[in-house]
């Protein structure tokens, strides 16, 4: 069973017995419906890993299949992007991704059918007079006028309804159930719209596309899936799930609901992220400040650790919120365990060590990963001009200031001991160069004789280090709960891009997918954008949880 999604819950309780009463011949079919008409987020990652670990765990089948109904908003963009997030997590994809497009003749035969039994009829009323007509929770739906059609004349409507004869809106096929049912689905509801719209797939063959309600049942009973498990959104629909279902006495799943992954700090509406894209609050669908599979893969997130955090979440019928920095946690421990380890000066000061010889230059070696021996060394190349990190110095320091100050003693990683003598400045009075000497006992940066040294810099030969552009992220929003008034809420300071940083040369050959830590900043990875002409990292997450704080 896969470990990070065994412990067990209300869905495998249910599969377990279903198993054990020899149900669907013991089968388990489950599957991932996305719409394709946006990028998949951190939300819909839950599903992903519900459905296909299930179907792993438990030796079925999980299909990738695309609820493309709706060809106004649907974009083969969204298509390519949905099957990478789900191969990226680490799914099969079972020989390719379905699509509810393969199904439109035999979901057109299935409506022709249920016409013919009289449960379903042509209404000429408008989308606003339908809905007026529909009736509240607490008031019954009023019949439609053409309710009541005999059945040859909706069959004669419904195949010109196909056929191109009305315009959008014109008319729609409804499922004649009960207009007074207290639950509001099941009061008539449309089946399918006219839409004069090329699909993405099956280009101007259809004019008219199944509602999604219509749609997911018979795309489910069609492939013979077991356990059709849908967020707690759906619940109101399982029974007008199981009406189509039992009506056209098909093969008939079992719908079963489970509370969707909220995160805060974050909007998980696609509607909501596509404003942010189209709006220009974001630079794209993978922007790394978006929640979405690939702005977070693009930010440098590990799929393990997205795997990891939908475990934690557990999986629940009841409506909550995940906290984000237990996401950052996840990240943090499974960055930990693989990140390769390298010195980085993101706002560079030059230091010059004055009794080092001119033209020397030492190796020394570092380890990649102490968590890892099996990543081994690498050699970091060490002068008599270095930069440190400005913040690392301070003319005159306070007490608690660990790190480098006039007069003070600092180690060098890797290297040697050193201590400030005297800074020079410029016109401005600000500092440009700091000037210390070093002590050639202290190779490696340890001393023999037991004194004791508190601060530790990282820093890059000034002769060798190579520049690069590295990009800070924080949350996009500062309210916990944007929701409501998310575009209201943006965080200014969401990215900041530092230029001229300078970073070991080790990282030239940065490579997509690569995870680093950059020592005492962060976990960083190379951009999408990354180049040897113009090389770009995106800061991941930093060391310590931030989260905690911004609460308190």
């Amino acid at each position: 069973m896969n470990k990070e999604l065994k412990s067990t819950n209300f869905i495998r309780e249910i599969i377990e017995q279903d198993l054990k009463d020899g149900k669907n011949n013991g089968r388990i079919h489950t599957r991932f419906p996305p719409e394709p008409n946006g990028y998949l987020h951190i939300g819909h990652a839950k599903s992903i890993c519900i459905n296909f670990g299930l179907a792993k765990d438990y030796n079925g089948k999980c299909n990738l299949r695309f609820d493309d109904t709706n060809p106004v908003k649907e974009e083969k963009e969204f298509v390519q992007s949905i099957i990478e997030d789900v191969a990226w997590l680490g799914f099969d994809l079972n020989n390719g991704p379905l699509f509810a497009s393969d199904y439109f003749d035999q979901m057109y035969s299935y409506a022709i059918q249920l016409i013919k039994k009289g449960k379903a009829y042509v209404d000429d009323q408008s989308g606003d007079q339908i809905r007026d007509n529909r009736g509240t929770l607490n008031k019954p739906g009023v019949d439609s006028p053409f309710r009541d059609r005999n059945i040859k004349d909706n069959l004669d409507l419904f195949l010109k309804m196909k056929n191109g004869v009305f315009k959008n809106g014109e008319k729609v096929l409804r499922a004649k159930i009960d207009m007074s049912s207290p639950n509001i689905n099941l009061r008539d509801p449309i089946i399918y719209r006219i839409l004069h719209s090329e699909h993405h797939r099956t280009g101007n063959k259809w004019c008219i596309y199944p509602m999604y309600d219509w749609a997911h049942g018979l795309e489910d009973s069609i492939e013979g899936i077991t356990h059709s498990i849908c967020t707690l959104e759906f619940e109101d629909h399982r029974p007008l799930y199981n009406w189509f279902l039992s009506e056209l006495e098909v093969h008939h799943p079992r719908q079963i609901e489970f509370a969707r992954l909220n995160l805060n700090y974050t909007v998980m509406s696609k509607r909501k992220l596509k404003s942010l894209v189209d709006r220009n609050y974001v630079a794209s669908w993978d922007d790394p400040r978006m929640p979405t599979l690939s702005g977070l893969r693009r930010r440098g997130y590990s799929p393990k650790s997205i795997r990891d955090f939908v475990s934690k979440t557990g999986v629940v019928k009841r409506n909550g919120v995940s906290d984000i920095a237990l996401l950052e946690s996840c990240l943090r421990e499974d960055l930990n365990q693989r990140s390769t380890r390298v010195m980085a000066v993101l706002d560079p000061v030059k230091l010059v060590i004055t009794n080092y010889p001119k033209k020397k230059v030492e190796k020394f070696k570092a380890v990649n990963n102490p968590e890892d021996e099996s990543a081994g060394k690498r050699e970091v190349l060490f002068s008599r001009e270095i930069y440190i990190d400005r913040s690392d110095f301070m003319e005159n320091p306070p007490k608690k200031f660990f790190r480098l100050g006039v007069g003070r003693e600092v180690r060098l990683k890797h290297a040697y001991y050193v201590t400030c003598e005297s800074v020079v400045k410029n016109d401005a009075n600000e500092i440009i160069e700091i000037r210390c000497t070093y002590d050639p006992e202290s190779r490696g940066g340890w001393s023999n004789d037991g004194r004791k040294v508190k601060g530790t810099l990282q820093w890059i030969s000034v002769e060798h280090a190579i520049n690069a552009e590295v990009r800070l992220y924080d949350s996009l929003f500062l309210d916990e709960n944007p929701e409501k008034t998310f575009l209201d809420n943006i965080n200014p300071e969401s990215i900041i891009i530092k230029k001229n940083c300078k970073l070991e040369p080790y990282l030239q050959n940065a490579k997509l997918g690569e995870f680093y830590q950059f020592i005492r900043i962060g976990y960083f990875c190379a951009d999408n954008d990354f180049t040897l002409e113009n090389m770009v990292f995106n800061k991941t997450v930093g060391l310590r949880d931030t989260w905690g704080k911004k609460q308190k």
